[in-house]
């Protein structure tokens, strides 16, 4: 009998049974699937922290993780790996969030001249936010979430050499800026 069919008796009967050939079958460990629920508990902090380093607002970050966590409810079922899979939603939110303020930036820069900003946001966070979105959420994902090169090739929908690039491009224009 293929293991298949194991599986699929032991889920009929339950794992106390018998088969017809009079071989007890070993329990095989039954691992329950996580709840939306435990998902949720389990790592909404971690994917706000992620998003609030992607985008520099908590409020934002908040927003973006909220709304990540609501597509996941509608796909939950389909969903092999939910963490994995909001993960990706809060880096493609924070992408398009950012896509969507240079936008409003650059209109607004077309109205009226940008004042000097004064902002509470220590050096490197300003040079972090500089970055181009891959590069940003390729350092932050490393550096910050310590994925390897998989994990955040698969987050950003890439190759891992393109990670690698990513994270030298980026790395080299933060010693621009911070080592003249």
């Amino acid at each position: 009998m293929r293991l298949r069919g194991v599986r699929e008796r032991l889920r009929a009967d339950g794992p106390d049974s018998e088969f017809a050939d009079g071989a007890l079958v070993a329990r095989l460990p039954v691992a329950a699937a996580p709840s939306f629920v435990d998902v949720y508990r389990e790592s909404q902090l971690e994917m706000v922290r992620l998003a609030y380093l992607l985008t520099g607002s908590q409020e934002t970050a908040q927003d973006l993780v909220q709304d990540a966590f609501v597509r996941l409810h509608h796909q939950f079922a389909r969903v092999d790996d939910p963490r994995a899979y909001v993960r990706r939603s809060v880096v493609n939110a924070s992408v398009s969030h950012h896509r969507r303020a240079s936008l409003a930036r650059r209109r607004q820069a077309l109205l009226v001249a940008p004042a000097a900003s004064d902002s509470p946001r220590g050096e490197m966070f300003d040079v972090i936010g500089a970055l181009p979105a891959r590069e940003r959420a390729a350092i932050v994902l490393r550096y910050w979430h310590d994925l390897d090169d998989g994990a955040i090739a698969s987050t950003l929908g890439c190759r891992p050499a393109t990670v690698r690039s990513l994270l030298h491009r980026g790395i080299s224009r933060l010693r621009e800026v911070i080592e003249p």
